[in-house]
């Protein structure tokens, strides 16, 4: 089992590396492998729908999105976490997701995806429901866990605190590993759900 992270604070120390510190224990101790890629701090620039991507086989931009678009087929798994801003993802990973799922060509179906987000007070739900629509666009199923995938903190380290937030993301951990295992074994016996051509409908005649 390979699960790949995508930290999405440009705080390599902050809030959201101790909500997912919180999950990579349960990992470790499942002998789950694991890879994070921090990408918050990276100079990162959205799509510009140029569409060479389905010409050469990756982005035009050739920087974080195309190192770990390799690392996203390889994986059973794909955890994305991000700080709130503005009841919102931050804008670093969003235009690093959108590049990385729109040049990426491979089959996504049964990868399983998870969001994790992290805020000083609202705008959880928001955002989690923005990064969850990345996965349920190709057939990715969502793991959850006992409560919204969030964990609450402001200051550096604060989310230590949030005793509840921290044992969501255990939670979350395990759930995760269940699910790819499941998923493993549901292939190994039925196979992948069949799939029809798809029939795409423009609403402009």
């Amino acid at each position: 089992m390979n699960i790949l992270i995508i930290n999405g604070s440009p705080h390599l120390k902050g809030n959201t590396s101790i909500a997912l510190s919180e999950m990579q224990k349960i990992f470790e101790s499942e002998g789950v492998e694991t890879q994070t890629l921090n990408i918050g701090n990276k100079a990162i620039r959205g799509c510009i729908s140029c569409s060479s991507c389905k010409k050469n086989g990756k982005c035009v931009f050739d920087d974080e999105v195309n190192k770990a678009a390799p690392l996203f087929e390889k994986a059973d798994a794909l955890i994305v976490a991000s700080p709130v801003y503005y009841a919102s993802a931050n804008a670093t990973l969003v235009a690093f997701l959108d590049r990385l799922f729109y040049s990426t060509s491979f089959n996504k179906t049964m990868k399983v995806g998870t969001s994790v987000v992290v805020a000083r007070r609202g705008g959880l739900s928001s955002t989690f429901d923005e990064l969850n629509k990345y996965f349920t666009i190709c057939g990715m199923p969502v793991a959850s866990s006992q409560y919204w995938n969030s964990v609450h903190g402001c200051t550096p380290g604060e989310a230590a605190e949030d005793a509840e937030g921290l044992q969501t993301m255990r939670t979350l951990a395990r759930n995760i590993i269940f699910l790819v295992k499941s998923i493993q074994l549901g292939k190994e016996k039925f196979g992948l759900p069949k799939t029809e051509a798809w029939q795409g409908t423009n609403f402009i005649r």
